[in-house]
């Protein structure tokens, strides 16, 4: 037996980084940069299209100023500017005058796309990549948002404020599996591969007009990521600025639930979702649409996701 240990404990030392490694591997090959999305084909894109039965449109996306509340440093700011020398002269025998526009912003403000550079694990991000194979000064070297094709799929969202009988859910509640799973069958919903599945907490609606961001959140915990990705999910969103409950489960940590769902699994998220749109009308399934812009290099996009039913 003490050889056997011997033998075996070098081998097993000399195996572990690859193990360690294999948390990052994507099931979509060593050369994936999309994650995710790939579950999206022709096929979920042309159902999506089936869920529009009354042709109406519900616009996800907030609105973005100034005093839009962010996380960190993160500011924006617009300059509105008259065209041609600068001092609103006319153009032509028309007198034609126009206006131009500079934004000066963070791009994680507001409505916003985490693209698969936004988080790492130990300077690894998704499918193994390592950090200086991804981040650059001047935009990432892979996984910048530009590079993402149109999203058009299903799009359900599960009303988390009749599971946890709040509206809105308080701070610090978790969604785990077991609530996932009893809201979509509550709901009568089905979680398939390729969805976008949003959680509706009412923290957004309730929190209009704040000036700053609340340091806590109801929202995902790690049981629930890992299902969902389980699921074949493309992306996960919610109407609060962060997705994840806050403070995390186990305190210690740091966005462990953006660490699950981009580096290990990638699959999007999708933060400051106007949620309540869906919910006041009664729409818990739709065609899900995003384009978006193409920045090159971008770690996240400001988004206007649009419902439509």
């Amino acid at each position: 037996m003490r050889l056997l240990v011997k033998i075996c404990l070098p081998m097993l030392l000399a195996a572990w980084p690859a193990l360690a490694d294999d948390w990052f591997v994507s099931k979509f090959g060593k050369d994936d940069t999309l994650g995710a999305i790939n579950h999206i084909n022709a096929d979920k894109t042309k159902n999506a299209a089936g869920l529009v039965k009354q042709g109406k449109t519900i616009s996800l996306g907030m609105v973005t100023a100034a005093d839009t509340p962010a996380y960190g440093p993160r500011k924006f700011q617009m300059i509105v500017h008259q065209l041609n020398d600068g001092s609103g002269a006319t153009m032509g025998s028309g007198k034609t005058v126009g206006n131009d526009d500079t934004v000066i912003t963070s791009v994680g403000i507001g409505s916003q796309l985490d693209g698969l550079g936004h988080i790492g694990r130990d300077h690894v991000y998704y499918n193994n990549r390592k950090s200086v194979d991804v981040v650059a000064p001047d935009g990432l070297l892979s996984f910048g948002t530009h590079a993402l094709p149109g999203i058009v799929t299903r799009g359900v969202v599960l009303d988390m404020t009749k599971i946890h009988g709040q509206d809105p859910v308080p701070t610090g509640t978790v969604f785990t599996e077991a609530d996932i799973k009893r809201a979509a069958r509550e709901q009568g919903i089905e979680i398939a591969a390729g969805d976008v599945v949003l959680f509706h907490s009412g923290f957004l609606k309730a929190t209009e007009g704040q000036a700053q961001l609340p340091p806590g959140l109801p929202g995902l915990g790690v049981s629930g990521a890992h299902y969902l990705a389980g699921l074949g999910v493309a992306a996960i969103g919610a109407d609060t600025w962060g997705l994840e409950v806050l403070p995390s489960e186990d305190q210690t940590d740091a966005f462990p639930v953006h660490r699950i769902l981009l580096a290990k699994y990638g699959v999007y998220i999708l933060e400051n979702m106007t949620t309540h749109k869906l919910v006041d009308v009664g729409i818990d399934e739709f065609m899900f649409t995003l384009g978006v812009p193409r920045l090159k290099g971008a770690v996240q996009a400001i988004i206007n996701p649009l419902a439509i039913y």
